[in-house]
């Protein structure tokens, strides 16, 4: 039996990489460990993660990720600040799907010492 690597891309299992955060069972140290996660919550359709993740001020009041979307991958392009040392951080991503990809820049803040997501800019 192989396992599978994480939809984020990196080489853990689900469980022992995005799964852990999904569950609850730990929180994302970096703003890029968040950005994967939220990745792969959109891989699995967990709306409730992303709103969760979502930062307060620009959280809509309901999320329903297009169960019709087929995610194949995801590539960071750019990372700044985001670390446990910081309180903002952007990352800068290309999420592709079944037809094209997602280019953004997103921006995370601590909120209680948890990231979590703010907003971003699409870019071409």
């Amino acid at each position: 039996m192989t396992r599978r690597s994480c939809p984020c891309g990196l080489p853990e299992t689900y469980e022992a990489c995005c799964g852990r955060f999904h569950s609850g069972a730990a929180a994302a140290p970096t703003a890029e460990r968040l950005m994967r996660s939220r990745y792969c919550a959109f891989v699995k359709g967990d709306a409730a993660y992303l709103l969760r993740t979502w930062h307060p001020r620009t959280r809509p009041g309901t999320l329903e990720p297009d169960p019709g979307t087929r995610w194949t991958g995801l590539e960071i392009l750019d990372t700044r600040d985001g670390s446990a040392f910081h309180s903002t951080g952007t990352v800068e991503f290309r999420a592709s799907y079944r037809g094209g990809s997602l280019h953004e820049r997103s921006r995370f803040e601590r909120v209680d010492g948890a990231w979590v997501y703010v907003d971003g800019d699409f870019l071409s």
